[in-house]
């Protein structure tokens, strides 16, 4: 495997150079890795190859783990080979296109529009950055692709793939480097 960086955000990457470590994800909603099949939330736009800006549906293709983000005062550091970092009050992720940090990480208070990282819900509680329009970042095809956690009956998301805490920490300890989103 190669680390790359995606200097226009400052995101760390990986590129595979073999399918070892990619999870499957089907589009009604499950998730399989190894010898393990995850339930998973997927978008309320359903999954599509063609994804924009607030459609709400998952992108389809192969999404490589960018970094991880965890509420540091709520679960404990997660056992991963990724480049993980904690949330903190100002973390933020650009979602307007007309910005020109558009599908990244921001500081917050932030004048765009963006989503907020440190939440009251426990979405956001442990969340990997997905490798979704980042090299290079094209306005309105889509933003805030993210690997979190799902609501308990796991309610559809705004185009991120949701699973449950124990399969999430599973999923990120057992080495899963990409998730292949068939439509």
């Amino acid at each position: 495997m190669i680390i790359i960086s995606t200097p226009r955000c400052g995101a760390l990457g990986i590129i595979l150079d073999n399918q070892i470590g990619v999870a499957q994800v089907s589009a009604d909603g499950w998730l399989i890795f190894r010898d393990r099949r995850l339930r998973a939330a997927l978008g309320r736009g359903g999954v599509r190859a063609d994804k924009q800006e607030g459609d709400g549906a998952t992108p389809t293709g192969l999404l490589s783990l960018r970094r991880v983000f965890y509420r540091a005062d709520r679960i404990g550091i997660p056992a991963t080979n990724l480049p993980r970092e904690p949330i903190t009050q100002a973390d933020g992720w650009c979602d307007d296109p007309a910005d020109r940090a558009y599908n990244c990480a921001v500081t917050l208070p932030y004048p765009a529009r963006h989503e907020v990282l440190w939440r009251a819900d426990a979405l956001y509680d442990l969340v990997v950055v997905l490798g979704w329009n980042d090299a290079p970042v094209i306005p309105n095809r889509g933003s805030a692709i993210f690997l979190h956690l799902a609501r308990p009956d796991y309610a559809p998301t705004d185009g991120c793939i949701a699973l449950a805490l124990p399969d999430l920490r599973w999923l990120i300890g057992a080495g899963v480097t990409a998730i292949d989103v068939a439509s």
